[in-house]
């Protein structure tokens, strides 16, 4: 369960505390996919950052499955995320020296059992449609390729919690498509919590619950 209650950010400017997000409250199941709208500059990036425990905010609690990430150190924050959250951001992120599977396995690193992920970012290139791409490299796919590669990679370790920044961005409306589809399917097979935050409101629309972000607050559509 993701749990986030009267969560605030801001930011200090020479101009005084900037207010990027006011008391938002959210919850979500494992087995939710929900969409975030909102103009340019409304602090949906900020948002998914936050509830990645990437940025912590100024105000307010998130936990994830009775866990706070923010009270933990360092090295705990830093296996937190590993093992309990996604992440697909607008580009890739791929590393052009390593193949398709060696950078699905990154997040494995520091894994025990590293057999078995290998196993399973096998089954993943498979339901992504790359069983046959395996040993590429990412210079030799196409923008949709890389972007389905970076959502096996998201779910190699089984997050509960997973987070995609604007993941069809770059691609174009065929290859979006193929992406979307894949991502809901995914996300239904390993019944996670997803998040998609985006502009694109045809890509908004195909999830169950949508939710917009305006003066830095957030309501259900």
């Amino acid at each position: 369960m993701l749990e986030v209650r009267q969560l605030s950010k801001q930011y200090p400017t020479a101009l005084g505390p900037l207010q990027i997000l006011s008391d938002i409250d959210l919850s979500l199941a494992p087995g939710d996919a929900a969409s975030i709208i909102g103009p340019s500059g409304s602090g949906k990036s900020t948002l998914l950052y936050i509830l990645g425990a990437l940025e912590p905010p100024t105000a307010g609690t998130v936990t994830l499955n009775g866990r706070n990430p923010f009270v933990l150190k360092e090295a705990e924050l830093a296996a937190f995320r590993n093992k309990q959250v996604g992440f697909v951001f607008q580009d890739h992120c791929l590393l052009p020296q390593c193949t398709v599977t060696e950078n699905v396995m990154i997040p494995t690193l520091v894994a025990d059992g590293r057999d078995q992920y290998m196993e399973r970012a096998k089954t993943l290139l498979d339901q992504v449609g790359l069983g046959a791409r395996v040993n590429h490299r990412p210079g030799e796919l196409s923008g949709g390729e890389k972007q389905r590669v970076a959502l096996a990679r998201a779910l190699i370790r089984q997050p509960v919690l997973l987070l995609c920044d604007e993941p069809t961005g770059n691609l174009d409306s065929v290859s979006a498509g193929v992406v979307t589809e894949l991502l809901l399917d995914l996300h239904a097979r390993q019944h996670t919590i997803l998040i998609v935050v985006t502009h694109n409101l045809e890509l908004a629309a195909k999830f169950p619950l949508r939710f917009e972000l305006n003066g830095g607050r957030i309501e259900r559509v």
